[in-house]
């Protein structure tokens, strides 16, 4: 079964770090391909993956093709992790007070 979701996408470390390197600038896939040691189909599978999701975009100039971060499609994360920021602070803000109280 293809991976279509973003939750899917985000799974593997090699497109994560694809992600890392579109937040820098846009960039074609040849040197996307260069920066790991993976055999270029196996790029090309990772960026399928990412645009499939909604996470990139594809850009033809030439010969090249050229990636671009959809930033908007991290919004589903940004929604899910959320209450679990909410969560963490909650606990740190709870483990501080308790710390001051036991200051001196």
């Amino acid at each position: 079964m293809p991976v279509t979701d973003v939750f899917g996408a985000l799974a593997n470390p090699v497109r994560r770090s694809i992600l890392q390197m579109l937040r820098e600038q846009p960039r074609a896939a040849g040197e996307i391909a260069a920066a790991f040691n993976l055999q270029r189909p196996a790029v090309s599978e990772h960026l399928q993956v990412l645009r499939n999701a909604g996470l990139v975009t594809e850009e033809a100039r030439g010969r090249h093709r050229i990636y671009h971060l959809r930033p908007e499609a991290l919004a589903e994360v940004g929604e899910w992790l959320r209450p679990f920021e909410q969560y963490w602070r909650e606990r740190l803000r709870a483990l501080r007070e308790t710390l001051d109280e036991k200051s001196p």
